[in-house]
């Protein structure tokens, strides 16, 4: 679920153009901020939510109306890559202390359609291949997996597997994650259309396909994941000990959004299963709380490190946060 901001660049450049929106993207140059911010800013002291001790995170500000829009991300020791819902690439180093350097920005190669409209670049969730390098990328409205070089400069290969054919333009691949054995878990965001027996699956749909889907995209089965009541995944990262860690986000009215993580063993995965997770975090008031889509897990010495970064839907209601975790055992 997200609202889009369309920046409305053709008329500038074309008098008269009366058709769709360009979809906006960044320049060469993009000046944006990294601001602390505190879990709690009634008590800037507290550092646990469930099994998270909070290591610390900023709110990433620009002038540019078209910095945002993050849903999904990279972290390489100090190394960061985030990707927004309409393809733009924005690159940084972070350091100890939370300042901002080398920064990089540029808009993916390739994608479903042309790329002039958001549809056509509706990126959603991105994973390493960690035996090649290269980048994984889920886009919604297309139902689709496109393969990348790490560098995302270069397209080497995509498909539009079978089984995800039918998912809701709008609803489809918003989290994946590379298991150990090479098999790649694409879960579906919202609730499936009926299947042709009319039945209905209350839970999310979820292909664990056997290896790369650009490769063998019907090679696998499907199972049936249960997020929290009326939570939606929004992306999934690896546990070093071989477990799911999966995002979940939920949107209420009049404009609020809440997260959950969840746990999941992978061993309960199996055809046509129904995998719960077990709830270890809530992000919500008074904790700072947004649309959560982006997550990534890494091991600093002994810890397990999570990041988890925000879509702010380039709306002012909302933020682009990058928060740091920390696993307690």
């Amino acid at each position: 679920m997200r609202t889009w901001l369309l920046i409305l660049l053709l008329p500038v450049l074309t008098p008269g153009w009366d058709g769709p929106s360009r979809l906006g993207l960044l320049g060469p140059r993009v000046e944006f901020s990294a601001t602390p911010v505190a879990l709690d800013a009634a008590d800037p002291a507290r550092r646990r939510v469930g099994r998270l001790t909070y290591l610390g995170g900023v709110e990433l500000k620009s002038p540019d109306l078209v910095f945002g829009g993050f849903s999904s991300l990279m972290v390489e020791r100090k190394r960061f890559t985030l990707l927004s819902d309409g393809g733009n690439i924005v690159r940084f180093d972070m350091d100890a202390k939370w300042r901002i350097g080398a920064r990089q920005f540029a808009e993916l190669p390739g994608g479903p359609d042309n790329g002039w409209r958001k549809r056509d670049r509706d990126s959603e969730s991105m994973i390493v291949d960690r035996r090649t390098g290269d980048v994984l990328i889920g886009f919604e409205f297309a139902n689709a997996i496109w393969r990348y070089d790490h560098q995302l400069t270069a397209v080497h290969a995509h498909a539009a597997p079978r089984v995800m054919h039918r998912w809701y333009e709008n609803g489809g691949p918003e989290a994946m994650v590379r298991m150990p054995d090479g098999a790649t878990i694409v879960f579906a965001e919202t609730v499936q259309p009926k299947a042709r027996d009319g039945s209905k699956t209350p839970g999310r749909i979820a292909i664990r396909f056997a290896g790369d889907p650009t490769v063998r995209p019907n090679a696998g089965f499907g199972f049936v994941y249960l997020p929290p009541t009326d939570y939606d995944p929004s992306d999934a990262a690896l546990l070093p000990d071989g477990r799911i860690l999966v995002l979940n986000r939920k949107f209420a009215l009049p404009f609020d959004f809440t997260a959950k993580l969840t746990i999941v063993d992978p061993r309960a995965i199996r055809p046509g299963a129904r995998v719960r997770g077990e709830e270890i975090a809530t992000f919500a008031a008074p904790l700072l709380h947004d649309n959560f889509e982006g997550l990534a897990v890494l091991r600093e010495g002994p810890d397990t490190v999570i990041w988890m970064v925000s879509d702010d839907n380039q709306l002012f209601l909302q933020r682009s946060l990058l928060l740091k975790f920390r696993l307690e055992p």
